[in-house]
């Protein structure tokens, strides 16, 4: 690596920043250029020294993590903010990532784990605790299934009994046609009707017409 990588740390406590400095500073290719006890302090020495890599707490008194990570995509939006804490709960990672933090470790992290984190975030590839990484992939599922379409929570079964009740098929002709007891079909209509969030076959029906499937 030609350049030093320009490491901002920004922690409330001192003991932390004094392990951090000891360990970092013996790193080859990482610079420490600042130390900052509170997030107004580390947002004025980021517009200082323009870091590559700001590594932060994220529970601080006065303004937190997320409220700092926020106001640095402002003050310096190329520093790649890094997330040092000792929380992982849903409060707190996924503000904090919306806020803009690139990576997340906790502090339980091996001190050649942080190193490496900063080279990976200076070469723009951000590393995630497994266990955020997994409340971020569950969060990205629900939003995802809460965005679908009602008829794509339906099973392939209940699409073809909604196909059916769209083209004006009674229970009884629906159970010949796809050779399944009376009973089955109306336990797929029941579940049809819940997922499309109607009241009654004829707005599933007109459900079925406006999203085209039924012919």
């Amino acid at each position: 690596m030609s350049e030093s990588i320009k490491v901002l740390l920004i922690d409330d406590h001192e003991m932390v920043r004094m392990g951090l400095v000891a360990f970092l500073s013996t790193e080859e290719g990482i610079e420490i250029v600042g130390e900052a006890s509170s997030g107004a302090e580390g947002l004025r020495i980021a517009e200082q020294t323009k870091p590559d890599v700001i590594l932060m707490d994220l529970v601080m008194e006065g303004m937190d993590g997320i409220e700092t990570t926020r106001r640095m995509r402002c003050v310096h939006p190329e520093g790649k903010v890094i997330v040092l804490t000792s929380f992982i709960d849903d409060e707190k990672v996924y503000p904090v990532i919306e806020a803009g933090a690139f990576s997340y470790l906790l502090k339980t992290a091996r001190a050649s784990e942080i190193a490496e984190a900063i080279r990976q975030a200076y070469r723009g590839q951000p590393v995630l605790e497994a266990q955020v990484a997994g409340k971020i992939m569950s969060r990205f599922r629900q939003r995802t299934v809460e965005k679908a379409l009602p008829h794509e929570q339906c099973t392939n079964r209940e699409l073809e009994v909604l196909r059916l009740i769209g083209e004006g098929k009674s229970n009884q002709e629906i159970a010949e046609e796809l050779y399944i007891g009376i009973k089955t079909v109306k336990t797929h209509v029941s579940n049809i009707l819940s997922k499309l969030g109607v009241e009654d076959r004829t707005q599933a029906a007109i459900y079925a017409h406006r999203h085209r499937i039924c012919k």
